[in-house]
């Protein structure tokens, strides 16, 4: 019997945090930070279950915030057992949890100023979730995993990391007890992403399949396509003497929109302009990737043995300081900016949003998923007015969405991942359980699996347990 407890991405696609308990142990599997607007920020606490729960492990799929995010409450919670991951992500999982510390310790103390001014002091409830200390807490308890390599997690309870496709390090996790066996999609990534291998589906037969159903409600973009739109938009920006602010995940996408500006260039689509990658974390996650080469696919490998990528990127200019990013914003056209936060919710891009949403020759290109309540969904729905750090703009730039770029396998990519793992049964009959979606993704993705499956189709709710048994 395993009871599965979902404490996020249930019905929405950030907190990501599943409590699961068998006859022997109790583990999580990920415990993400919530995204999106303030209601979302009050929900990033230690549940009460979570908390009185004797957990045996934490294991990791994989380093974005909405996946480790709270990792660091769980350690102020006392938690001291094993985290498990794979090195990759150990890494990551420093980066971002270091970055979330400092940008909540800067945006605390920017109320501090603005209480100040007002005469009130902040109530304590806006004090940053966690600080440093507490992520060098969470690191000690890093155990590394390889991948495809099965291990005892928990009394009687065993797992093994395989390669999701998503990021750098992610997994796919699976579980197995003497009677049941159980797989954790994690985020299942797009094939043929710069730099990453592809997804491989687990093996079965499993008796319960987690996956997730980001995009369960529709098909990115063809490739070819989405990087001609991207063209398109370059060339013009170019034509123009236009601005080009890329809101980017400084993980994966940031990486990925170098990769493709490094094709323009060598291609001779555009000259060489200036490209401002403006995020330190940015910049570490790219050595992060040096460092981590051996995962790389192999036309990626091929493209970096060869040279060809650091002579196309010659004009990529690293941003570390404030003073640096902000000096951008008087420089002329056409150069491109790349900043975090991928969803415009915080980070340098609001700065340069701030400075040139109002401009028409500014072009802002969203490449990912973007939350709801989040400023980038906004300017995907066409907000004509929008608020920017206090301050009320005009959207006069042009708005574009590559949908192409996801790191998010699409339905069809969800469909042929499922279609692999459910593909040996051994006489059972799956509980398939779609979280990481917001409804209409997974009630699209879940009458699709129930059609084309003999499984029992669950939309598990936040904070109810499911009690499958195997």
């Amino acid at each position: 019997m395993f009871s599965i407890t979902p404490y996020g991405a249930a019905g929405e696609v950030t907190g990501s945090a599943y409590l699961v308990r068998t006859k022997r142990c109790t583990v999580l599997v990920d415990f993400g930070m919530f995204q999106g607007d303030k209601e979302d920020d009050a929900r990033n606490v230690v549940p009460g279950d979570i908390h009185r729960a004797d957990i045996d492990a934490v294991l990791l799929t994989h380093a974005h915030l909405d996946h480790c995010g709270r990792l660091p409450l769980l350690v102020r919670d006392g938690y001291r057992k094993h985290i498990y991951g794979t090195e990759a992500t150990r890494d990551l999982v420093e980066l971002v949890l270091t970055d979330a510390a400092h940008i909540q310790e800067m945006d605390f103390e920017r109320r501090q100023r603005q209480a100040k001014k007002r005469g009130q002091k902040l109530p304590r409830t806006e004090a940053p979730l966690f600080d440093a200390d507490d992520v060098r807490k969470v690191l000690s308890l890093f155990r590394l995993v390889e991948y495809n390599q099965r291990i005892e997690v928990a009394p009687g309870l065993h797992a093994k990391w395989i390669e999701a496709g998503h990021m750098l390090g992610s997994a796919s996790i699976v579980l197995e007890t003497t009677n049941e066996r159980v797989v954790f999609s994690g985020d299942v990534g797009h094939i043929g992403l710069p730099y990453l291998r592809d997804p491989e589906p687990p093996s079965g037969p499993f008796n319960i399949v987690v996956c997730e159903s980001t995009y369960g409600d529709r098909n990115h973009q063809d490739r070819e396509q989405t990087l001609k739109q991207f063209s398109n938009i370059m060339v013009e920006a170019v034509r123009t003497n236009g601005k080009v602010l890329i809101p980017s995940f400084a993980i994966g996408r940031s990486q990925n929109m170098l990769y493709h500006l490094a094709e323009l260039f060598r291609t001779k689509v555009i000259p060489r302009i200036p490209i401002y990658l403006d995020s330190p974390m940015a910049i570490e996650a790219s050595e992060i990737y040096a460092i981590h080469a051996d995962l790389f696919d192999d036309e990626s490998t091929e493209l970096i043995e060869q040279g060809e990528m650091r002579r196309d990127l010659r004009t990529v200019r690293f941003v570390y300081d404030a003073d640096e990013s902000r000096a951008i914003n008087d420089a002329k056209g056409p150069f491109v900016v790349i900043a975090g936060a991928g969803m415009c919710n915080a980070g340098r891009i609001l700065h340069h949003l701030r400075h040139h949403i109002s401009d028409p020759l500014t072009h802002v290109v969203i490449t990912g998923y973007q939350a709801h309540g989040s400023l980038g969904r906004k300017l995907v729905e066409g907000a004509e007015h929008i608020t920017i750090m206090g301050e009320h703009k005009e959207v006069n730039a042009t708005i574009h969405t590559l949908g192409g770029l996801s790191a998010h396998a699409d339905q069809a990519g969800l469909m042929r991942w499922l279609t692999a793992v459910l593909a040996n049964r051994d006489g059972r009959t799956p509980h398939v359980l779609l979280t990481h979606g917001e409804d209409d993704a997974r009630d699209a993705l879940g009458t699709m699996v129930a059609e084309t499956f003999d499984v029992d189709v669950v939309l598990p709710f936040y904070g109810i347990s499911l009690e499958l048994q195997a």
